[in-house]
């Protein structure tokens, strides 16, 4: 400041002379001069003391502006900070070492008090709870909301429950199937415990010969067809192979009159079968009673209004035009039930690949065994479910972004369960409330809010076939479309102890590696979440080498489903597993069974919940870049991999049959390179870019192309004949094979028929699959 000091002085001595120095030629006028030329001279004296107080103050507004303004304030109006600024690290670091295992446990226990299927009183009771906790003052969010549908839902008649009998040839009943799981501790006593069912079977009563049918697929049921005959039967199927009511869809052309399903002990119990010891409440293992509830609906959303959302309003179809249920009646049973009865089975020993974990042969049937009790005998179904229009609520929340509220960063799990729920869906619950609690108040305590809207999401209704999460997305089409980022799912957040297991589409890999390489894991201080990941399972990229393996999301198993194939919305899905080398257990042993409880979670699955704390650090760190960072941390070179990785399996199955056929495959292969070619200049553009100091339009424009390239592989009309799968990469299929999913299913049904029409449908898939990536590497590109 003393030079701005000493200039000033100069400058005003300076005009304080000149002042002076006019005054003194005006002194030494001859008085009739003066008197001549006073107007005159008075006009040009105003005028000079004018012009050189204003070149005075000029200057020293200009001296001001030089020495007293500092070159930040002035090269920079005061919004362009927030607009440039990047994801924070030491804020991330808070949110890492303030999520706290004791919280998240605390969660649990309440959320899991008591039964809370789909629309009942307990399912209120979470709603209140998660009300509560989203606007308490201190930790809430800055706002939280209950969204109401009037949904088509399925239930057992408790005054008339489910019965599956063996009944005599004179009609007494010889056996009866448990109703109801048994009661090891006071959860399974519980008054409002479902009694295992099949939602959406339909009620009937059927009779007939027991027969065998492995896991209930079509070539299950083809193979069975061409030994036995399958008119009028009553089938026994084993969970697994084909969808849940897929096993009775797949049962009826063959005039099978019901279907029977439970979890046999080898898919889930590595062969442990005895509760005196072996099973819960002595160890993680289904107890012999145990029945894996389910919906058995194929569809996600409500059935009633495909593709609108189920206001009281809305228009519905008849139920008897409902798709994608069990024609037949299908119920589920424990498999100390489904040992009776398979074990006495008749017939041909059942094909060596169909065996199964009870000690005995199993049988294809039909009917029972001349030397057992059961000679004879049939077995009866008397299924009294029914339907009913319920309102079930999503519980919603946000967090309001400060520099582009219009960009939603939405991360969700449902919060119905079949029974208590502790693992599923109870576990990912705990999660998001623990997370956002720990950024809740970070918002409330004026330290942090974040550049995109977080918004939170409890959905309801999930269990009878992702009904919330669906009709969400059909209420509010529009604006998700256009301003959602992303979607993350935590579902069931921990089933076991080992190690993550995430999925996503490739575009999210390296931000969950990074999220990853910051989370210590469970019981390991010196070893990251993502180094853990990396010795249970792993693959080799061509362009990173060694990596953790992560998972596609190609079918509708949790609330994903609507936001990838109905929205193309980039999306992932996180939760922590077992060890998969040490259990060929499908699933966790107690899923869907009153034994998911508070008390088989805190003893069996996690112990100290130290793993649903490393869920939450690395799902929460996500959460914080995708929302926060000023490039979204999303990455298409990682896409491109994946595509190529496609269609090298696709020319290696497909190929020289196709040629056969002639058609082509090379449009294909150069809408890969294309899309590669893209991926690669738009990494150049940001690479080449300093983008805290670009026009926040630039930012913006790279930002949209990243957010809306998973839009790009939307084709509507690519699978007319599966319900709101629009995505043409993550559709689900049938063919097992890990290349695109309508090449495959169509090359699999046109090699099975070999007709023409069926060949017609797989040229008409490529040429979706060619377009649709060519589309997709277009909006990777600057201009036209």
């Amino acid at each position: 400041m003393s030079n701005l000091y000493n200039e000033l002085t100069c400058l005003l001595e300076a005009a304080s002379a000149d002042v002076l120095e006019l005054q003194r030629l005006h002194r030494r006028q001859p008085s009739s001069v003066t008197e001549d030329l006073v107007p005159g001279q008075r006009m040009i004296k105003t005028l000079l003391i004018g012009i050189l107080c204003g070149a005075a103050a000029l200057t020293i507004g200009i001296l001001i502006g030089h020495f007293g303004i500092t070159k930040s304030g002035s090269s920079a109006p005061p919004w362009l900070q927030d607009v440039a600024k990047d994801v924070d690290e030491s804020l991330i670091e808070t949110f890492l070492s303030e999520v706290n295992t004791l919280r998240i446990e605390e969660n649990l226990r309440e959320l899991t008090r008591v039964p809370h299927m789909a629309t009942t009183a307990g399912d209120e009771r979470t709603v209140q709870l998660m009300l509560k906790r989203w606007q308490d003052p201190e930790t809430g969010l800055d706002r939280a909301w209950r969204e109401e549908y009037l949904v088509y839902l399925s239930f057992p008649d408790p005054k008339k429950p489910n019965k599956v009998t063996v009944v005599g040839p004179s009609g007494d009943v010889l056996h009866a199937i448990r109703e109801k799981e048994k009661p090891y501790t006071a959860e399974q006593e519980d008054p409002e415990v479902v009694q295992p069912y099949a939602a959406y079977s339909p009620a009937g009563h059927a009779k007939g010969k027991l027969v065998y049918a492995n896991q209930g697929t079509p070539s299950d049921y083809e193979r069975l067809n061409q030994t036995v005959d399958l008119a009028g039967t009553i089938a026994i199927t084993r969970y697994g192979g084909a969808g849940r009511g897929a096993k009775a869809v797949n049962a009826a052309p063959y005039g099978v009159a019901g279907v029977l399903v439970y979890t046999d002990p080898r898919d889930i119990n590595d062969g442990v079968t005895s509760d005196a010891g072996e099973t819960y409440p002595h160890s993680w293992y289904l107890p012999p009673s145990g029945v894996e509830r389910g919906s058995f609906n194929g569809q996600f959303g409500d059935l009633l209004t495909p593709y609108l959302a189920a206001k009281e309003d809305t228009y519905r179809i008849p139920a008897e035009n409902v798709t994608g249920i069990p024609p037949i009646p299908i119920q589920p049973i424990g498999y100390e039930d489904a040992y009776v009865l398979i074990c006495a089975l008749d017939g041909d020993a059942a094909p060596q690949n169909w065996q199964g974990g009870f000690n005995c042969t199993y049988n294809l049937g039909p009917g029972f065994k001349p030397t057992s009790a059961f000679s004879a005998s049939d077995v009866q179904m008397d299924i009294f479910n029914y339907e009913e229009k319920r309102n079930s609520s999503n519980v919603m929340g946000v967090i309001r972004g400060s520099v582009e509220p219009d960009r939603y960063v939405i991360y969700g799990n449902h919060r119905d369960s079949w029974v208590h729920g502790a693992i599923d869906p109870s576990s990912g619950t705990s999660v998001m409330l623990e997370l956002s609690r720990v950024l809740g108040r970070l918002v409330k305590q004026g330290k942090w809010r974040p550049r995109r809207s977080i918004i939170f999401s409890s959905w309801g209704a999930e269990e009878f076939g992702l009904i919330g999460s669906a009709e969400y997305t059909e209420q509010y089409f529009t604006k998700l479309s256009e301003r959602t980022v992303a979607y993350i799912n935590v579902d069931i957040a921990v089933f076991g102890g080992a190690t993550l297991s995430a999925a996503g589409m490739p575009s999210v890999q390296n931000v969950i590696f990074t999220a990853a390489k910051q989370v210590a894991a469970p019981g390991r201080v010196s070893t990251s979440v993502y180094e853990n990941w990396l010795r249970f399972s792993n693959r080799t990229s061509p362009a990173l080498g060694l990596i953790p393996r992560l998972g596609h999301i190609t079918g509708a198993g949790s609330d994903y489903a609507a936001f990838v194939h109905y929205l193309g919305i980039t999306a992932m899905d996180f939760s922590h597993a077992y060890d998969r080398t040490k259990s060929s257990a499908r699933t966790y042993p107690a899923y869907h069974t009153a034994y998911d409880t508070f008390d088989y979670a805190s003893r069996f699955i996690d112990p100290g919940f130290l793993s649903h704390q490393a869920v939450a650090r690395t799902a929460g760190n996500v959460l914080i870049r995708v929302a926060d960072s000023l490039l979204l941390p999303l990455n298409c070179s990682d896409y491109a991999e994946t595509l190529e990785q496609y269609l090298t399996t696709a020319e290696s199955l497909y190929q020289e049959q196709l040629s056969a056929q002639k058609i082509p495959m090379e449009p294909l292969k150069r809408a890969v390179a294309n899309f590669r070619s893209a991926a690669s200049h738009l990494d150049r553009v940001i690479g080449a870019s300093d983008l805290k100091n670009e026009t926040p339009l630039k930012v913006r424009r790279i930002n949209d192309q990243l957010m809306l390239l998973d839009r790009a592989f939307l084709n509507p009309l690519a699978f007319p004949e599966k319900y709101a799968y629009r995505h043409v990469i993550w559709a689900s299929s049938s063919a097992g094979q890990p290349t695109f999913p309508g090449l495959a299913d169509a090359y699999a049904q046109a090699e099975s028929s070999g007709q023409s029409r069926d060949w017609e449908r797989v040229h008409y898939q490529l040429s979706v699959l060619t377009q649709s990536i060519d589309g997709a590497a277009q909006t990777l590109v600057d201009v036209i």
